[in-house]
């Protein structure tokens, strides 16, 4: 298969993640490998999005988040629930939106250059599948719109896994 992302004016954010969304669900149709999928989604929001450092996953193993595939400097390892963002979203299952990295509480600095965050969790069917996380180098990059953004895109990643995930609950 060839998948050729085409650009995308940044423009108007609300078109933007719906283009970029829609080209997700491109990219991600007919696949329900959970670790395919999540590689080719990272290197899609890397090239897309504008001003980040660092795009990737987070998967939980039912201990703790364990790095998945991502864009940019390599990255912890191992995130205990509870610990830094990524943490935080996890057990909260809330998006965490981060202005500035350095004004939260037990923030985990993988790279020392990210200075703001957005991090929504993955839930499926009430089970925590991980994190998709995205920093960025510039102190309040993200607002509202790139959380919705995000949130649509993992929504589209999710449903992308609904056929492998429902084979394995039946295994």
């Amino acid at each position: 298969m060839s998948f050729a992302a085409k650009p995308i004016d940044t423009a108007d954010k609300v078109a933007f993640y719906a283009e970029l969304a829609q080209q997700a669900r491109g990219l991600l149709h007919g696949e329900h490998d959970r670790i395919a999928n999540a590689a080719n989604f990272a290197a899609l929001v890397w090239h897309a999005v504008p001003t980040i450092n660092w795009c990737g996953f987070y998967f939980f193993d039912g201990h703790e988040l364990v790095v998945g595939p991502f864009q940019g400097k390599p990255a912890c390892v191992r995130i205990a629930l509870g610990r830094g963002v990524c943490g935080t979203a996890a057990t909260t299952r809330e998006t965490q939106l981060v202005i500035d990295v350095n004004a939260f509480p037990g923030h985990i600095a993988c790279d020392a250059a990210s200075r703001s965050e957005v991090v929504v969790p993955l839930v499926i069917d009430g089970a925590l599948l991980g994190v998709w996380d995205v920093d960025s180098p510039e102190p309040g990059r993200f607002d509202e719109d790139d959380v919705r953004g995000m949130q649509a895109l993992c929504e589209v990643f999710l449903h992308s896994l609904s056929p492998a995930l429902k084979s394995e609950a039946a295994a």
